[in-house]
């Protein structure tokens, strides 16, 4: 039952992307629109489990896609160091060693060449994505369950994406499969 309202929530998201993540970043359910965004991405890091910090900052994962990736690694490290600070879990910190171990060499068409201050507050971090339609601006928020009553749900997040801007949310209605936002239509 709980499976099936996480399945919802990320079809009723639909057209634009979302998944479900466990603690440790592994990808548990995404919606149709999310493979669609993983072109060109080693098959290796498309196998169960997929972990989706590796699959974003692997150097054959989304690195050559992502065009502000330096605020984008800077972001999700950022991220993940708090998780690590917060429960001291080692499966946690063995993932964050690796992920700063990748070959951190910004991409040349890295549009943010600078990594953030930390100090500077930023409301929210966009994922650019280029894709063969052209290059998404997508917000991204996290939503937990807050009284789970299944353990495994208290363990769950969803990524849902947003559009940052008119031409991504246009882009988004291309990409999506046809059957896209019609789940639960009827």
């Amino acid at each position: 039952m709980a499976r099936a309202a996480v399945d919802r929530v990320l079809a009723g998201h639909e057209p634009f992307p979302a998944l479900a993540v466990d603690r440790y970043w592994t990808l548990v359910a995404a919606n149709r629109v999310v493979p669609a965004l993983l072109t060109g991405v080693a098959p290796h890091l498309l196998q169960p489990p997929i972990n989706v910090l590796r699959l974003s900052l692997h150097p054959d994962g989304l690195v050559s896609r992502i065009a502000n990736f330096s605020e984008w690694r800077a972001h999700l490290l950022a991220r993940l160091s708090r998780q690590v600070e917060l429960t001291a879990d080692p499966r946690l910190s063995d993932l964050l060693q690796e992920l700063r171990g990748y070959d951190a060499d910004r991409d040349p068409r890295d549009e943010y060449q600078s990594v953030p201050d930390h100090n500077q507050v930023l409301v929210a971090v966009p994922l650019r994505l280029h894709t063969e339609q052209g290059t998404l601006s997508l917000l991204s928020t996290t939503m937990v369950f807050g009284t789970p009553i299944d353990v495994t749900l208290s363990e769950l997040a969803i990524e849902a994406f947003f559009p940052a801007d008119a031409t991504t949310a246009d882009l988004l209605q291309h990409i999506a499969p046809h059957e896209a936002g019609r789940a639960g239509d009827g």
